[in-house]
């Protein structure tokens, strides 16, 4: 389900708050980053990327179920960030939430938009050099929206969100202009 911009990150702030207060802070872990992906039929399903008090940077798939009026998390997988051989963007050239994340298997997975695609790979990429000092190795992204930009130190947003601003800008020009 899509949320208008404000409304979604009022909701996005209170299920990070509820998954650090119930699965990640009694693990003695900080919840860093978090998007939902489309994953099974039956429930919902977050990425999560969290780090732990010995400085791992582990990513969970959480299961959401609802009972009753009380919201339960469960973690299905987890894997380290330093154990990732490869994050797949599978096609930069199209506005395609797919990726693939390779270990000792590749794990295919759809977020429920490029732009939380890019928000997960960028939080990757970020904390890849924070506590392990080396790239991660990522193919099939475009790297104007993951690295930081002069415009935001430390997320592409406000780039992607400028490049959008003038390619919209660019429409409308090209549609005013007589056609001869």
């Amino acid at each position: 389900m899509q949320f208008p911009g404000i409304l979604w990150s009022a909701m996005s702030s209170l299920i990070k708050e509820e998954m650090q207060k119930k699965i990640f802070r009694p693990d003695g872990q900080c919840l860093d980053e978090f998007i939902e992906i489309v994953y099974s039929a039956q429930g919902r399903y977050f990425l999560c990327v969290s780090v732990t008090k010995g400085q791992e940077v582990q990513i969970s798939l959480l299961k959401h179920t609802r009972s009753n009026l009380d919201d339960k998390y469960e973690k299905t997988e987890t894997w380290l960030l330093k154990d990732l051989v490869l994050l797949d963007g599978r096609e930069s050239d199209t506005d395609n939430p797919h990726f693939d994340m390779h270990y000792d298997k590749i794990y295919t997975l759809e977020a429920l938009s490029c732009a939380a695609k890019y928000a997960f790979a960028r939080c990757l990429v970020q904390l890849s050099r924070r506590y392990y000092k080396k790239e991660l190795k990522i193919v099939n992204f475009d790297t104007a929206y993951i690295e930081p930009t002069s415009l935001s130190s430390n997320r592409g947003d406000c780039m992607v969100l400028m490049q959008i601003c003038f390619y919209a800008l660019n429409l409308v020009c090209l549609s005013l202009c007589p056609v001869t």
